[in-house]
């Protein structure tokens, strides 16, 4: 299982809602996933650091894989 995954975006980011859509496709095909949706724009903090990346995908280590991502790069970066 893919535990503290953290996918960063807003409720009105459409690409958001692909990235969503592919870890929900993920899970569906590889098993557990475990993750939250951090929305940037209820943190300054978050909205500087991500708000011209979104959607990013965050590992527990820190490790981020930003937009645009392919199934298969998002199942290389879940491995």
């Amino acid at each position: 299982m893919n535990k503290g995954l953290v996918l960063y975006g807003t409720s009105a980011c459409h690409l958001c809602e692909v990235a969503q859509q592919m870890l929900e496709y993920h899970h569906r095909n590889a098993g557990e996933l475990d993750y939250s949706l951090a929305d940037i724009s209820e943190s300054e903090e978050l909205f500087q650091n991500y708000g011209l990346r979104i959607p990013v995908l965050q590992r527990a280590d820190g490790t981020e894989l930003d937009w645009p991502f392919s199934i298969e790069e998002l199942r290389v970066f879940l491995a």
